[in-house]
């Protein structure tokens, strides 16, 4: 460190959590929130104005999510350390975040002391990961879905029907009947409803 703060990026869409957190760790010494958005789609922007050296990101955020702007950052900001702060501790987001580029995963009902911990050890090229969700996940194995079981289900959760599906993806009426089947298989469930919630459920989706 050259004695500078540690310039914080903070994506998080409930506005008094976002001020909290930015309120808190401005009182550490040697931290200094630079940006702070209320959506996923004005994340990248920001960083690019900012750059900062953390962007502290949430994963369920307005018009893009946490995971797919890590992706983004990993890309076009590739100097800012990315860690996950979120209240679904999830097994599958777990998997998803550290595929993304994500070099931390925590929970959000940690106190901020260990936030603050967090985000120097990860500029310090260390990573940071909530040992029950590491336990979780490393438990609970890879994702079983396909890209596009995934996608099928994910256009299922309007009530869509098979024809809706099959218009959306640019597939047969059958194609995509097979690939809920094999999705509902692979979740243990008896129909998409109960599938997509379970995969929901997973951090699958």
């Amino acid at each position: 460190m050259t004695g500078r703060p540690i310039r914080v990026l903070l994506a998080e869409d409930q506005g008094m959590m976002r001020g909290a957190l930015a309120l808190l760790l401005g009182m550490e010494d040697d931290i200094e929130v630079v940006a702070q958005v209320a959506a996923g789609d004005a994340i990248l922007d920001a960083a690019l104005a900012h750059r900062p050296d953390v962007a502290l990101l949430d994963i369920e955020l307005p018009g893009r999510s946490g995971l797919d702007a890590a992706a983004d950052l990993r890309v076009q900001v590739p100097d800012c350390r990315v860690l996950i702060l979120t209240t679904f501790g999830r097994p599958g987001y777990l998997r998803r975040a550290m595929e993304a580029g994500a070099v931390g995963f925590l929970v959000k009902d940690g106190p901020v002391e260990e936030l603050a911990t967090a985000i120097r050890r990860v500029l310090a090229g260390g990573t940071v990961v909530d040992p029950a969700l590491a336990t979780a996940a490393l438990s609970a194995g890879p994702n079983p879905l396909t890209t596009r079981e995934s996608d099928a289900l994910n256009a299922s959760a309007d009530g869509a029907t098979v024809a809706d599906i099959a218009a959306r993806l640019h597939l047969s009426e059958s194609t995509v009947r097979n690939y809920l089947s094999s999705a509902i298989g692979k979740t243990g469930t008896r129909n998409r409803v109960e599938a997509l919630r379970e995969a929901r459920r997973q951090g699958w989706l």
